[in-house]
């Protein structure tokens, strides 16, 4: 038997219509589980809400005060400590390159240079390649073929479109 639409109108505090209401009322006379949930509803509901002892709620916003206030510190000292440890690791790390730099900075320019200019070049020589693909790739690929290709390429556009606008949309019902 299928509980769950019955439990969540028990749960839920909303109006429910007439023909829910009956469906339910119907469900509640056969199951014993919903009934004994509407009769814990019930009595929950009714039970009577004692108020909190004199200067409780003045303790609890001192404590969470105090709570907060110890928490922030433990925060910012954690803070501190992953801030100077990474820059001692970093150190640790770099300590070697440092010293071979600031013992032959002219090598070291020298090499960076000569690294940007290959750097340079192999783009260059890259979006050489590219045009000249670009120029040749047309004529051996037949006009269905890119038809197809572009249909493709749409339909993963469309589903990443749908993806993203499902993944950012947020949930309307409570979760199960």
């Amino acid at each position: 038997m299928n509980h769950q639409p019955f439990e969540t109108w028990l749960l839920d505090d909303k109006h429910l219509s007439a023909k829910e209401k009956r469906d339910l009322e119907a469900h509640l006379r056969m199951c014993r589980t919903c009934s004994a949930l509407a009769e814990t509803g019930l009595a929950l509901r009714s039970a009577k809400v004692v108020s909190p002892a004199a200067g409780f709620t003045l303790r609890f916003q001192q404590r969470l005060a105090a709570q907060k206030i110890t928490e922030r510190r433990r925060r910012l000292w954690g803070m501190f400590v992953l801030i100077f440890g990474g820059l001692g690791v970093l150190g640790f790390l770099a300590a070697p390159y440092i010293y071979a730099f600031l013992s032959a900075p002219v090598e070291w320019l020298t090499a960076t240079v000569g690294y940007f200019l290959f750097m340079f070049t192999s783009l260059q020589a890259f979006s050489e390649i590219l045009r000249v693909f670009a120029r040749i790739l047309p004529d051996f690929i037949p006009p269905y073929a890119w038809m197809v290709i572009f249909s493709s390429l749409a339909g993963m556009g469309l589903l990443w479109a749908v993806s993203i606008w499902r993944l950012s949309r947020k949930s309307q019902g409570a979760m199960v």
